[in-house]
């Protein structure tokens, strides 16, 4: 069964090449091609394969069997949706092996982190970190965090003022070089600990799992070790199992037992991965790929317009920007799925997104721009000036490579940009500040009297 489905074959081969092109380069684009192929794993390969395998009936609560492949014949339908996934997919494995391959032979090596270690950066980011803390205080207060997938936040200004905790958690798990080991575990622990607790308010695996892939992209700046590579798959783990009983605690008993029903229809191995598997879902955006006819959900004028609208701040225009994932929930799933009475922002993916738009042709264009993206975002970190360092660190968070197209990383880059402006006004303070404090602490200079000045 599973050997004849041709598509999930050159998926599993195409990130077979991903890995093997993510060991012939070094740093911090090793670290985010593993990570991109483990999450495509999750979504392409390890999904469809426990569907093939336990052909579950679709029932209310559960989001693993999509009642749309159930109808079609599970074997047919996961091949169907997956071949634009797979030729993008092998496309992007392509261009992925071609970069490093020239990379390796040109001699290109990343830098040492130019940021690692900069007091004024270390100082703007812990400022940064506690404006967001209690922002996300304030938001939990308030009943007003929100959850994934919402369309909007119950208080829009909170939600910003979220943002800059993110980049500060995560700029400081990757930047801050503590003198003492035993201090430098003690704030991975406590930044670790917080963005555990902000995934479960939110109800989002994106905190948790950014602050994992922050420690890996520190390992990458700084050396991989044995216990490194433990320590990250420690935190992975921890953060996922605490995740799911952080979450249960939130629960009712009546909500406990619906879930136990739902999961009941599993056999017993799986049952403890269905949480995981829930939250990779772009299974289902191909899905909605296959239902929708190329070209017909927005022309390349549109497209074009609203990338670049999505990069303006949202006070300086006069209408609404289009919200990708809100689009893609009502007019692309709509066509195939009753969505009339749902509201949710959705995960569209680089590969379903440009097959929409424009068929095999955008399926290349997409994975094109998830290149540029990825291997942009792997020399940000090495910058010596602090905006592209920010939105390094921002991108961490934001799992825009893995499950965004070029509309939703237009939209977050757009979102990020204001926060940028606000970290870099932030480390102007901090330098004067420290400036100032030098001049005012430092020892007065003696003053050498010559010769000549004798009386």
């Amino acid at each position: 069964m599973l050997t004849a489905n041709v598509p999930l074959l050159v998926i599993v081969a195409a990130l077979a090449t991903m890995v093997l092109a993510a060991l012939l380069v070094s740093g911090v684009l090793r670290v985010l091609l593993i990570a991109q192929a483990v999450y495509w794993v999750m979504s392409y390969v390890a999904r469809p394969v426990v569907l093939l395998i336990v052909r579950p009936e679709p029932r209310f609560g559960d989001s693993v069997a999509d009642p749309r492949l159930a109808q079609l014949g599970y074997a047919a339908g996961i091949e169907a949706a997956l071949r634009p996934v797979a030729f993008g997919l092998a496309v992007y494995a392509l261009l992925i092996l071609g970069y490093t391959l020239w990379a390796r032979r040109s001699g290109r090596a990343d830098r040492v982190a130019a940021s690692a270690g900069d007091r004024d950066l270390i100082a703007t980011l812990w400022v940064l970190y506690a404006l967001g803390t209690l922002a996300r205080l304030a938001s939990v207060a308030a009943g007003a965090a929100g959850s994934a997938g919402e369309v909007e936040s119950a208080s829009p200004i909170l939600n910003l003022l979220t943002m800059p905790a993110t980049l500060g958690a995560i700029g400081l798990i990757v930047f801050a070089r503590p003198a003492r080991n035993r201090t430098t575990l003690l704030v991975l622990g406590i930044l670790i600990l917080g963005e555990l607790w902000w995934t479960t308010a939110i109800q989002s695996k994106t905190p948790i799992l950014g602050a994992a892939l922050a420690v890996a992209v520190r390992f990458a700046l700084t050396g991989w070790t044995r216990d490194k590579l433990l320590g990250i798959g420690a935190v992975a783990v921890a953060g996922i199992a605490g995740f799911d009983w952080l979450q249960s605690l939130k629960s009712t008993p009546y909500l406990r037992a619906e879930a136990a029903a739902v999961d009941s229809a599993y056999p017993e191995p799986v049952r403890p991965f269905l949480s995981l598997l829930r939250r990779f879902d772009l299974l289902e955006a191909a899905t909605d790929a296959y239902y929708t006819t190329p070209g017909s959900w927005l022309t390349p004028d549109e497209v074009i317009v609203h990338l670049a609208r999505s990069l303006v701040p949202a006070q300086l225009l006069s209408g609404e920007k289009l919200h990708a994932g809100t689009a893609w929930a009502s007019q692309v799933r709509g066509a195939s799925v009753d969505m009339s009475q749902v509201s949710v922002s959705l995960a569209e993916g680089s590969i379903p997104e440009g097959y929409v738009l424009g068929g095999y042709a955008g399926v290349v264009i997409g994975v094109a721009v998830t290149a540029v993206v990825l291997i942009g975002w792997s020399r940000w970190l090495y910058a010596r000036h602090l905006v592209p360092v920010l939105f390094g660190i921002g991108m961490i968070e934001v799992p825009v490579v893995f499950e965004r197209g070029m509309l939703g990383t237009a939209e977050t880059f757009g979102k990020y940009l204001q926060v940028v402006v606000l970290a870099w006004l932030v480390r102007l303070a901090v330098g004067e500040w420290r400036r100032h404090r030098e001049r005012t602490t430092a020892p007065p200079v003696p003053v050498t009297v010559g010769s000549e000045g004798r009386q």
